[in-house]
């Protein structure tokens, strides 16, 4: 896959980076660069080998900062409309990659940037990172997945950042719930690394089965969870995994007995 806005590395483990190019110093979302992420996306959706994405921007200057200001400054109700979609499909298409996505942010990340950081399943950022969603200051709300920042940080937080569109800093993030692991500047990667190491370490199936269930947790009732999850949690022993795992936990325990 190839394009001029976004790169992708593969690893042998099946983790991929999928890195944001060309799109101004700063990462902004425009048009273009939100139509070749999705994609990419797409692509990576369908296939089997990929067990974690890292999603980040190219240099420490900023993860994304937010959508593009001279592209959204020429937009009318109808153009308006068409773009903030497509932001929210870009979104959407994180939130169900089947895999766990992780946002590698090195630095501001800001408005449709933070939305996309709040899509991910995990967020790590450097210390110098900053968080914010300023859409009031430039005349339009913030929309779309600002809706998952209540849950994230509870609704009293979510409502001073969006209506002040004031900034916090990574450590307050990190306080407030926002990202899930906070990491001196120079160690970014080595804090992206320690997230994955505990899911590259589980099997890949039950770590699919269980993204999907997260999202429905999300979104339907509890009822019609608990309902769907039984299924999911039978359909689990087809796939061998909790066997094998099972299994060498119970050899493990008789060995650690044994040696007593």
């Amino acid at each position: 896959m190839e394009s001029e806005y976004c790169a992708l590395t593969d690893r042998p483990d099946g983790v991929s980076t999928l890195t944001i190019t060309n799109a101004r110093r700063a990462n902004v979302l425009s048009t273009p660069v939100m139509a070749a992420l999705l994609d990419a996306l797409g692509r990576l959706a369908v296939r089997e080998d990929l067990r974690a994405l890292v999603l980040t921007g190219s240099g420490d200057r900023s993860f994304i900062a937010g959508a593009d200001l001279g592209e959204m400054a020429t937009l009318d109700q109808e153009s308006g409309e068409r773009f903030i979609s497509m932001l929210r499909d870009l979104c959407e298409a994180v939130r169900a990659l089947p895999v766990p996505v992780v946002a590698r942010i090195g630095g501001w990340c800001i408005g449709g940037g933070l939305e996309l950081a709040m899509s991910c399943d995990l967020r790590v950022a450097a210390a110098r990172a900053k968080f914010a969603m300023p859409e009031v200051k430039v005349g339009i709300p913030s929309v779309i997945h600002a809706a998952l920042m209540p849950r994230l940080i509870g609704a009293g937080r979510a409502r001073w950042m969006i209506l002040t569109g004031e900034s916090i800093d990574a450590a307050k993030a990190l306080d407030w719930g926002l990202i899930d692991r906070l990491t001196p500047d120079d160690t970014l990667d080595a804090g992206v690394e320690e997230t994955l190491a505990p899911i590259l370490a589980c099997g890949p199936q039950v770590i699919r089965a269980q993204k999907v269930l997260l999202r429905q947790w999300d979104e339907l009732p509890l009822g019609a969870v608990v309902a769907a999850s039984v299924k999911t949690f039978g359909a689990a022993f087809t796939t061998g995994e909790p066997q094998s795992a099972m299994q060498a936990f119970l050899d493990h325990k008789a060995k650690a007995q044994a040696n007593r």
